[in-house]
């Protein structure tokens, strides 16, 4: 009996249509965030675990891969078994995220960077998520950051890019929702939640669009906040239309609202709305936070925010900073067929026996005018061919002998 086999679990193959496809949005990416003036660089794929488990990424921080220190004896084992730590065997880990690596890159090569620093990082992370639709455990972040720029100016170039890159993929409908770090504080503040209970507290309204108001209630409640008509309240600020002139409530943090209504009024006709039930789960986060919504989609297409306080913790002097992911996963599976790839795709079919350099020299001259080109050797059951090679992207195909040349080629559409 044949054995079954699989990717990793949680893990994917992309077969070539499907990887042209892939890399053609990556492409349109890429080229918009430069434009934008953003430069890209690479980083290791694993960084030292310590750096991992920083306390910098949050829950995330607990979906990291660690990587085993090699010369481990049964002792080492032994030890981490009793005490329960199992990353004191570790000195690696699969980055979980291009943040954390990131803020390493920077400390290591500041002195060769200009002082405020634009980057791209397209790249794939892993994480130990349990395996679910839409959830993998080996995925593509493309990130853009601004380090160095303590003003709104790095949030709006980080906002004009990423608008403009939805817009180039074809993303109509897109709206970005902003919030600050310190209006969720006041309005913990409010709710009287200890300071030992706000990342609690956070993780739990983060949740709001999975469980609802009243879910997110309970679990407050749970944490010893008991306000009445809390559910009601948590429902009100949701739903509130913070553009039409709502009426700001007493706690409001004002100096963060009014940079906030900056952002929107600097992008006339960008869809940008106020949500300060925003949470964004990562720890690292110390104002603005962003997040990209669809009305036909319940769930985040991508986020960021502003994070001053983590390249002190590798460098030992604050340096501001601010960044902005498209979850390419997700955004992926959105776009149109007809964003596959190349101009030209053309099929050469030809017979067995067919000469080898005449094939090459005809596949010369067609790839000398910019065309992708595909030799197959004719079978039986042509249709099927055709098929096949129209799914893997190819527009035409055309029959060829021996002494055809490329101006004698008759092409016909795979369509």
């Amino acid at each position: 009996m044949a054995q079954t086999v699989t990717p990793p679990r949680g893990m994917r193959d992309f077969l070539p249509a499907e990887k042209a496809r892939r890399e053609h949005a990556l492409g349109v990416i890429r080229d918009v965030y430069r434009v934008h003036g953003f430069d890209e660089i690479e980083t290791p794929v694993m960084e030292d675990s310590s750096r991992l488990h920083a306390g910098l990424g949050g829950d995330n921080e607990k979906l990291a891969f660690a990587v085993m220190r090699r010369g481990l004896t049964s002792d080492d084992l032994a030890r981490a078994a009793a005490s329960g730590d199992a990353l004191s065997l570790a000195d690696l880990g699969l980055r979980y995220d291009l943040t954390v690596p990131l803020a390493r890159f920077y400390a290591t090569h500041r002195a060769a960077l200009p002082p405020v620093f634009r980057s791209i990082q397209i790249a794939p992370v892993w994480r130990a998520e349990r395996p679910q639709k839409g959830r993998y455990r080996q995925f593509v972040q493309c990130d853009i950051d601004i380090i160095g720029d303590a003003t709104s100016l790095a949030e709006l170039e980080l906002l004009t890019a990423t608008l403009a890159t939805l817009d180039a993929l074809g993303l109509g409908g897109c709206v970005i929702r902003i919030n600050d770090r310190r209006i969720l504080t006041r309005l913990l503040e409010t709710w009287q939640v200890p300071a030992g209970g706000r990342e609690r507290a956070l993780i739990a309204i983060d949740k709001l669009d999975k469980i609802g108001a009243e879910g997110v209630a309970a679990e407050l409640a749970g944490l010893g906040i008991d306000r009445p008509g809390l559910a009601e309240e948590i429902a009100a600020l949701a739903a509130a239309d913070w553009s039409v002139g709502q009426a700001a409530p007493a706690w409001l943090d004002e100096a963060a609202f009014a940079e906030l209504a900056a952002l929107r009024d600097a992008l006339p006709g960008a869809s940008i709305a106020f949500d300060p039930t925003l949470v964004r789960g990562m720890g690292y986060y110390t104002g603005t936070i962003f997040e990209i919504a669809h009305s036909d989609f319940g769930y985040s297409l991508g986020g960021g925010g502003r994070y001053d306080r983590m390249i002190g913790r590798f460098l030992g002097s604050e340096v501001p900073a601010c960044g902005f992911s498209i979850g390419f996963e997700r955004i992926v599976d959105l776009l149109p067929e007809a964003d596959a790839g190349a101009a030209r795709s053309v099929v050469l079919v030809h017979e067995a026996g067919a000469d080898p350099a005449g094939l090459l020299a005809l596949k010369r001259e067609l790839v000398a005018d910019g065309v992708r080109v595909r030799f197959e050797r004719r079978v039986k059951n042509t249709k099927a061919l055709l098929d096949r090679v129209a799914a893997d992207g190819f527009a035409e195909f055309a029959f060829v002998g021996d002494a055809t040349r490329a101006g004698e080629l008759e092409f016909r559409p795979l369509a």
